[in-house]
């Protein structure tokens, strides 16, 4: 066993440290980017990325070195590759699935919730609005680094970094930690009609460190999957579309579906295989 596992350090007070920092940087960047001027749109976006999920993690490693929060074993670039073309394969599903989700209703006992819920999703809907359907190169390359380099790097070292191995620590399971971390990632997003979609891509990311140990992975694979959502509304913008017509989901023929289970269990299946012999130190999360 890594020699920053012996430690008998309370995963509870992992998790307390972890939140406080959190709660301190978010007030504290909030605080500082208020009022500025014509980008504070794109201002109060960093300030929130790097308040709520980055310079937590990081705080939280700093104060427990005999931890490791973000392992970063050694993976040849074929991993990299693999893992990339992984999200891509899934896409066709997860629109499915994105559909389902979409289409679910509460019962009527719960119509306040549910009321609740639509519009949180048309706020958060109404803000990546304004900021993603652009039509210039500029605002496009700013839009991937706020979007996606940003977010990608941040909620990994959050999520799949700080938060799971706080998790593993807790409940001693590889598999029952990865599904955790994946609904809390889902959750905190707060658009509660693409929760499902966003469980599954959290549950791809984690198993994508568990295999590969290193985090620059699921980082990569974060970053694939907002970056072409933002190129794609780029894209959209420049076509004279709208957002609407973004978030509408394309039926594919049945065979796109069966192809897309194919590869994806295929791509998935490589990438376990691969970095499982490839492991150099010997320890896993598993």
């Amino acid at each position: 066993m890594n020699k920053y596992m012996r430690t008998t350090h309370a995963p509870w007070l992992s998790l307390i440290i972890l939140l406080g920092l959190t709660l301190v940087f978010s007030v504290a960047l909030q605080f500082a980017v208020t009022g500025i001027g014509s980008f504070s749109i794109y201002a109060l976006l960093i300030a929130g990325t790097l308040g709520a999920f980055l310079l937590p993690a990081l705080g939280l490693q700093y104060l427990e070195k005999y931890f490791v929060y973000f392992p970063q074993q050694q993976q040849s670039k074929d991993v990299y590759v693999v893992g990339s073309l992984f999200l891509f394969a899934c896409g066709p599903l997860m629109q499915l699935l994105a559909k389902w989700n979409a289409s679910l209703s509460l019962p009527a006992s719960m119509e306040v919730i549910e009321r609740w819920m639509k519009t949180q999703e048309e706020s958060m809907a109404t803000l990546t609005e304004q900021v993603v359907m652009v039509d210039s190169i500029s605002l496009l390359l700013l839009n991937i680094v706020v979007m996606a380099v940003l977010p990608a790097i941040a909620e990994e070292f959050y999520f799949r970094g700080s938060l799971m191995q706080i998790v593993r620590r807790a409940v001693r399971n590889t598999h029952l930690t990865v599904w955790i971390t994946a609904i809390v990632f889902s959750a905190i997003h707060l658009q509660f009609y693409g929760f499902f979609p966003r469980v599954v891509l959290g549950v791809f990311f984690g198993y994508m460190l568990v295999w590969t140990q290193n985090i620059w992975v699921p980082v990569l694979g974060h970053f694939v999957n907002n970056a072409s959502v933002t190129v794609m509304a780029y894209y959209y913008a420049k076509q004279g579309k709208t957002y609407q017509e973004l978030q509408n989901y394309e039926n594919y023929p049945i065979i796109v579906y069966i192809g897309s289970i194919i590869l994806t269990g295929l791509f998935g299946y490589w990438l376990y295989i691969r970095t499982h012999k490839e492991n150099i130190h010997g320890e896993r999360l598993d």
